[in-house]
């Protein structure tokens, strides 16, 4: 008898043991481990640099007739060491990506795997599934629970229904409550130690994704429900009239999104990372060469010149967008966009304003070396998406899509056919009232920039204690349609003013280093042309501001609070520096740049009074070198900006 109880305990402890499976994989430098436990479900923790950061993590999707990751399997791992060098199509930070990592892949019973990516600064995970026929995905279970309480930084928004433009909020880990406003991603968990920025990518015929508090500590993943029925509500919105239960019905073989948590030790490292790249699918169209990221002109904010230059009648006509044009031209801008106006009705793209002369108009452009841009409700392109040929026909070179609002599944898709179709015909994509990037413009690097942010378009509504978080959030995802480049400038207790004389919080010098820290493969140059030919200086620098680089080095910088960067295009180097509303003073040390060679830096500083008056700047020349430690000096809500050009 004794010896079949030995027996039974011995059984069942094989039994347990079989049951709980632990397999885990370490970074390149050995200092990031992803634990992964098969038990009732799949857990995970992570660890880094000596510090418990995740514990107890779940995952899973729920399928309509079963659940990937409940009482699951293992049959098999593979650990796989990465080491590669990318190319982006369009450097937002570097011409050349290091791209090594440690690969898990787990096959699990039910026709699926889990594979993850372990780097030196985060960490990946994706399912991939070979189920046949569709699917239905009725929820995905995804859960962080911290090891210790922190503060995240959040975009709550109301409802699913956003264009993720609200401010950032600060809460406290153990204070978000399940009932609660969610987040959109990305969001910033900032440890004492250590931060971690968690979003998204490769997302494809699937939502996109929110989050809400579990409370304890944790949060987890929601999705929006994919609508069945919907009608127009005006020329911009769609009424949802039924959804579907499910949050998407895809295919059955295929890869999901990645769920991905970039560690950092350091606040620059936020700034200068690279994981979209490392993590983005491949182009899908082929020759991208027709394909040409620049500046552009912009007429919605300040469409109204003035001054002796202008002896037309100013408005939404073919004159007033000649003299765009003709700056552009002479300033060495690729692009004019035509905002609201140019078409007689927003919902028929076909029939455009006669006060334009529109054929007229490109023709004139074309001659001059500027491509034109024009905006369109999303709406009006889902009805005629014919238009993208009859654009290439007319010689447009843009489209600026707006108003989708959502990340529904159906929403999803509209932005990949828009995409797709637009490559076909030779048309770039800035896609307004959008959500965060998530890889859509790395399989169609046509599409050059997204919104999803709150930029400049909100003039007040816009100030440096919200836009400080940007390099360490929004941009670290991708790049972001601010519309920079404000000449008429205010402390916020005095800021003012509305279309069309709109201006920007903060002092001239943020408004300038917002162009080098700010990243955008089509950066809008937001003011008037009679503005920007008023300060010569400041539409100079503007002007050669590069949008793709070779070379990113954050020099000093603190989420939220100041951010000074160095980015190198060429020979050239470029400075941009911006702070909060707390003024403050640094000592660069310029070592990065080559030994032995001199620059002549044309730099842009704070006035005396910019902390009052926030239009005082002082532009000055001199010459720095490998050597040289620059005392620079940012008042309250400012800045300092400098090209650096070498010295033959």
């Amino acid at each position: 008898m004794k010896r079949l109880i030995i027996l039974a305990v011995l059984l069942l402890s094989g039994a347990y043991a079989f049951a709980h499976k632990q397999v885990s994989a370490t970074s390149p430098d050995g200092q990031t481990k992803v634990t992964v436990t098969i038990s009732d479900r799949i857990w995970y923790d992570i660890e880094s640099h000596g510090e418990t950061l995740f514990k107890d993590c779940h995952i899973g999707i729920t399928l309509r007739d079963r659940t990937l990751g409940l009482k699951p399997v293992l049959k098999g791992k593979k650990i796989t060491k990465v080491n590669e060098t990318i190319t982006p199509i369009h450097p937002l930070k570097s011409s050349k990506v290091e791209n090594n990592y440690t690969l898990l892949t787990l096959t699990m019973g039910g026709n699926y795997k889990l594979e993850w990516r372990v780097y030196d600064d985060g960490v990946a995970y994706r399912f991939i599934t070979s189920l046949k026929g569709d699917i239905e995905v009725m929820e995905e279970d995804g859960t962080w629970q911290l090891a210790a309480p922190c503060k995240l930084v959040l975009q709550q928004p109301k409802k699913f229904k956003t264009s993720c433009e609200e401010l950032y909020t600060v809460v406290e880990s153990d204070q978000w409550k399940s009932d609660d406003k969610m987040s959109e991603l990305p969001i910033l968990i900032m440890g004492e130690k250590q931060k971690v920025l968690i979003s998204e990518f490769d997302l494809f015929d699937y939502p996109g994704t929110f989050l809400k508090s579990n409370e304890g500590n944790a949060f987890s993943i929601i999705q929006p429900k994919n609508p069945l029925e919907y009608e127009d509500n005006g020329d911009r919105k769609q009424k949802i009239l039924k959804e579907a239960d499910y949050v998407a019905k895809t295919s059955g073989s295929r890869t999901f999104p990645w769920r991905y948590m970039l560690i950092t030790q350091r606040d620059s490292q936020l700034a200068e990372s690279t994981m979209p790249v490392r993590l983005a699918p491949a182009n899908v169209i082929g020759d991208t060469s027709w394909i040409k990221p620049g500046q552009t002109c912009w007429d919605w904010l300040n469409g109204i010149p003035f001054g002796p230059d202008v002896n037309f009648k100013s408005g939404i006509n073919f004159d007033t967008f000649k003299y765009f044009v003709d700056f552009a031209a002479r300033n060495g801008i690729g692009y004019m966009l035509m905002d609201e106006g140019w078409a007689l009705d927003t919902r028929d793209p076909f029939r455009t304003n006669p006060e334009v002369h529109l054929p007229e108009l490109i023709a004139y452009a074309k001659d001059k070396g500027v491509g034109i841009i024009v905006w369109l409700p999303w709406l009006t392109v889902e009805h005629h998406m014919d238009l993208f040929e009859k654009f290439e026909e007319w010689g447009i070179k843009g489209a600026k899509i707006d108003f989708m609002d959502r990340q529904d599944q159906w929403m999803i898709n509209f932005y990949e056919r828009a995409a797709k179709e637009a490559a076909k015909h030779h048309i770039v994509i800035d896609f307004h009232g959008a959500f965060h990037p998530s890889g859509l413009d790395y399989k169609y690097p046509n599409v050059l920039t997204y919104e999803g942010v709150r930029g400049m378009e909100y003039n007040g509504g816009c100030f440096p204690d919200n836009s400080l978080w940007m390099p360490f959030i929004r941009n670290a995802v991708g790049p972001m349609d601010y519309t920079p480049g404000s000449m008429l400038n205010y402390q916020p207790e005095r800021h003012h003013g509305g279309r069309p004389i709109c201006s920007g919080v903060g002092t001239k010098s943020f408004n300038m280093a917002i162009f080098v820290i700010f990243e955008s493969n089509l950066q809008m140059l937001m003011d008037n042309p009679c503005r920007y030919d008023q300060w010569p200086d400041c539409r100079d620098f503007l002007t050669s501001v590069p949008v793709n680089w070779d070379e990113t080095r954050v020099l000093e910088a603190e989420a939220g609070q100041y951010c000074i960067t160095a980015k190198r295009k060429g020979d050239k180097w470029f400075i941009g520096g911006i702070t909060n509303s707390t003024g403050r003073d640094f000592n660069l040390k310029l070592d990065f740049l080559p030994k032995g060679k001199e620059y002549k830096m044309t730099s842009f500083a704070d006035g005396v009074n910019a902390h009052i008056i926030a239009m005082d700047y002082v532009n000055k020349v001199s010459m720095v070198s490998n050597s040289t430690v620059l005392p620079i000096s940012m008042v309250r809500n400012g800045g300092w900006c400098a090209r650096l050009d070498p010295v033959e």
